[in-house]
């Protein structure tokens, strides 16, 4: 395609640091509640042993420790949504959805509740020749979307093309950046189809030197990242793909979508 000539005979391009951190377990206070959307809600987090904290890539990942459905303890992991040093408050945004351990936890969730979390273990940093954004996703990756709209400097452009079931679960970011939304609504059901993100994928100009950051439904991930390098002939390093959960299965997560079926 003419678009991404210029794509296919340029040699450089991003790449991914990947940074380690001191693996510390923190118990904190829960210090508000808020429903965000009728899916997403917003718990802040504060206390002392929030300090030190740190979380450098907007796709960071912590992991929170709470009572499984049978009351057993389980873990899952969850994105720093902001990290406020000054105010020592860290926000975790929980999507709301029947049948998870974490959702039911958010949904009971009261000031003054404790929560465990641990890490980020680690991050991974893109930087390079990035001269605008295209982030894909569905509810579930709304929080490292958000996050990267709004912590990019200011006047940078980026694309958010994102499915949630509705138009009331859609989000504004309060960002600098030159933000374009695009919003596809289907139903939880329909959340491992890629047929409407790609229905609008197909109409979307994408310019030299944009990097691709998709997290959704494992099967929805690779049939985005199998789109763009195989029909809009994107080099690899340009595109990051991952499976922020697998349809039909508890806490599961595929951070390479290649080997999804």
């Amino acid at each position: 395609m003419k678009l991404f000539q210029s794509f296919l005979n340029r040699g450089d391009g991003p790449e991914i640091r990947r940074v380690r951190h001191e693996l510390v377990r923190r118990s904190l206070e829960v210090r508000a509640v808020e429903r965000l959307t009728p899916h997403m809600i917003r718990i802040t987090l504060g206390g002392p042993e929030l300090a030190g904290f740190t979380s450098p890539a907007p796709d960071d990942h912590i992991k929170i420790f709470i009572p499984g459905l049978d009351g057993s303890p389980t873990r899952r992991d969850y994105t720093p949504r902001r990290y406020d040093p000054q105010n020592g408050t860290l926000l975790l945004d929980f999507v709301n959805h029947h049948g998870g351990p974490a959702a039911a936890w958010a949904r009971a969730a009261r000031p003054g509740d404790r929560l465990e979390i641990g890490g980020p273990r680690g991050s991974q940093i893109i930087a390079g020749p990035i001269d605008q954004w295209l982030l894909i996703g569905d509810e579930t990756a709304l929080p490292a979307i958000g996050r990267r709209v709004e912590e990019l400097p200011a006047d940078t452009p980026v694309t958010t093309l994102v499915a949630v079931p509705g138009s009331e679960d859609e989000q504004v970011f309060a960002t600098v950046a030159r933000h374009a939304a695009r919003w596809v609504h289907r139903s939880m059901d329909q959340a491992d189809e890629a047929t409407g993100i790609l229905a609008v994928l197909k109409n979307l100009e994408i310019p030299d030197r944009t990097f691709v950051w998709v997290g959704a439904e494992a099967r929805v991930a690779k049939a985005v990242r199998q789109y763009l390098l195989d029909e809009r002939r994107i080099p690899t390093q340009w595109v990051k793909a991952s499976g922020y959960w697998v349809k039909g299965q508890a806490d599961a997560s595929v951070r390479d979508v290649g080997d999804v079926r």
